[in-house]
């Protein structure tokens, strides 16, 4: 994008309507922006942009616009130009903003229209994949409660970091959600059986048990087993462990008539 527009900063920003945070940023000669930083949302000029909904906002001197001459921003930079448009996910809801913006006078045309409102459109899709794939991942990995206290997580597929990351982290938040005193984790889906996925497992053994969750082990099969040995992690030495989920039930106290 940046080989298109020649202002001094490009940025993306994210907003709660409380806080605008900088996702991602370029500085050409000024830094005006640093990634990662925050201010409150009602200060900055992208609260503008999403004041104006779909269309664009050009602000070519925001000394003289009567919406941006007395902001702090504006005294902070001392002039200068501006350009942003809404980033929204396709039920309508605002993302944030892309902008441009220097703090010397910048002329737009409308080529650099087109290309903020086509970026800010691809945004949308982009935003869309993303929330489409951490949907397929979370119901890779459901939380299935069986009674008061217990639940099963069945592993499915492949376990990548990414997918360790996810599971991890929504079995802990369910722990804590509901209560568990026990959470059977099915490994018998696992698809292959490296020396990570032994470590990753070990992993999330050691913080469910930090989290007062007592993990317990089913449809450990021969591989997983062999290599669990060969890496002789400790954290397995004194696990609950049954060949399959209903004796696994069975060994925390759910019996089946």
């Amino acid at each position: 994008m940046s080989h298109f527009i020649n202002i001094n900063t490009l940025f993306i920003a994210k907003n709660d309507l409380n806080t605008n945070q900088i996702v991602k940023v370029m500085n050409r000669e000024d830094e005006l922006l640093k990634e990662g930083s925050t201010m409150p949302f009602q200060e900055t000029l992208c609260r503008l942009s999403v004041d104006s909904g779909n269309e664009i906002l050009l602000i070519d001197d925001i000394n003289k616009h009567e919406k941006t001459r007395n902001m702090e921003v504006t005294k902070n930079l001392g002039g200068g130009s501006f350009i942003g448009i809404p980033i929204y996910y396709e039920d309508g809801k605002n993302y944030g903003t892309i902008c441009g913006l220097d703090n010397k006078h910048f002329e737009f045309d409308e080529k650099h229209v087109e290309l903020f409102t086509t970026i800010s459109s691809l945004l949308t899709y982009v935003l869309e994949l993303e929330h489409a794939h951490n949907q397929i991942q979370s119901l890779s990995a459901p939380i299935v409660p069986i009674t008061k206290g217990i639940a099963v997580l069945p592993i499915i597929g492949d376990v990548t970091d990414e997918r360790y990351e996810i599971i991890t982290r929504k079995a802990l938040k369910s722990c804590e959600i509901m209560d568990l005193n026990y959470l059977v984790i099915d490994l018998s889906g696992i698809l292959h059986i490296n020396d990570s996925i032994g470590f990753s497992i070990e992993k999330m053994v050691s913080m469910l048990r930090l989290v007062g969750t007592t993990p317990v082990l089913t449809g450990v099969r021969p591989d997983l087993a062999l290599k669990i040995t060969q890496l002789s992690l400790a954290d397995f030495n004194d696990i609950i462990v049954e060949s399959n989920l209903e004796l696994a039930l069975k060994r925390i106290g759910l019996a089946f008539n």
